[in-house]
């Protein structure tokens, strides 16, 4: 039975990637909807990067929603710095076919899951997560709706990318971060303990960029230039492709290990907001409300990528 899935992200190059192995799956997965939230980039551009990618993929069939502008509390923090002016440098822009729907993404969000069964829907965010805590602190009565969210945001054993503690999804909104972990749905969560483990070595590149469909070049030439930035950072050869561990675990859960343990959220610290609290060892007491992911079969996950690229036609 297909998963039924809400993606909800800011485009961003691997935002994107994973909106296209998401598009590529349809025997797997339902995508009813993808919603925009700012981020990487602001609003403005992470609608028309989510476009992109349906016209990419030639699914012109799943609706995209522009969402929040801004955090819940905090001023936008963008990451033009890793992701380029577009957000998805690296590709070739275009002018999207693909509509932008009228209906701002919470309604959507609200309206989807309110029209569900209970524990019907998943929700995939691979961005700060200001669309689905609004849409929670709105109407509440949506939360029972959701099967699990799927989330990728957080850091333990690696630290932060934003901050020396903070992940950069979880600190751009650490206030919708705290609402969506204590929401009580169950959670399975991608942090940077995983992420980095997913390497786009040049290798790796190659054999995408061998496809030699627009996508797979799309794909090939956003994860070039996102190894420019992420290589030198960490001093790895490739970039860690973050987002699109959501969407592999729906796929090939195999590929993944993770601990149910308890997860928190900073968000008064000024040392460390946005920080993610994984309770690992259980030290705290505090009840398990979510799956921390930590291991990951890199070869396996770039394997299930390339096919799944394969799979596109040159549009």
């Amino acid at each position: 039975m297909k998963e039924r899935i809400i993606i909800d992200c800011d485009p961003g190059q691997d935002d994107a990637i994973n909106l296209l192995l998401a598009l590529s799956s349809p025997d797997e997965l339902d995508v009813i909807g993808i919603t925009t939230v700012a981020g990487n980039v602001p609003l403005q551009l992470t609608e028309r990067n989510a476009r992109m990618m349906c016209d990419l993929a030639g699914r012109s069939d799943v609706p995209v929603f522009a969402g929040c502008s801004h955090p819940m509390v905090r001023p936008l923090k963008t990451a033009e710095n890793v992701h380029g002016k577009t957000g998805i440098d690296g590709a070739e822009l275009f002018e999207p076919r693909q509509p932008l729907e009228s209906r701002h993404a919470v309604d959507f969000i609200i309206d989807t899951l309110l029209d569900a069964d209970d524990a019907a829907i998943t929700l995939v965010p691979t961005g700060p997560l200001t669309n689905i805590a609004t849409a929670f602190h709105r109407n509440p009565s949506v939360i029972a709706k959701i099967k699990r969210i799927v989330l990728m945001g957080g850091a333990m054993r690696e630290g932060g990318n934003t901050t020396p503690s903070a992940e950069f999804n979880i600190f751009v909104d650490p206030q919708a971060a705290g609402i969506v972990f204590s929401c009580g749905r169950p959670i399975i969560a991608m942090g940077l303990d995983v992420t980095h483990q997913v390497l786009a070595t040049a290798g790796r590149i190659a054999r995408i960029k061998a496809l030699r469909n627009r996508a797979a070049r799309a794909t090939a030439g956003m994860l070039e230039f996102f190894s420019r930035h992420d290589s030198t950072k960490y001093g790895a050869d490739g970039a860690p492709l973050h987002d699109p561990c959501t969407v592999a675990l729906l796929l090939k859960p195999g590929l993944f290990s993770g601990k149910h343990c308890n997860i928190a959220i900073e968000t008064q610290s000024p040392l460390t907001l946005g920080h993610t609290a994984v309770d690992f060892w259980g030290v705290s007491g505090r009840p398990k409300n979510a799956d921390w992911i930590y291991a990951v079969d890199a070869d396996g996950f770039y394997e299930l990528l390339t096919g799944r690229l394969a799979r596109f036609s040159d549009r």
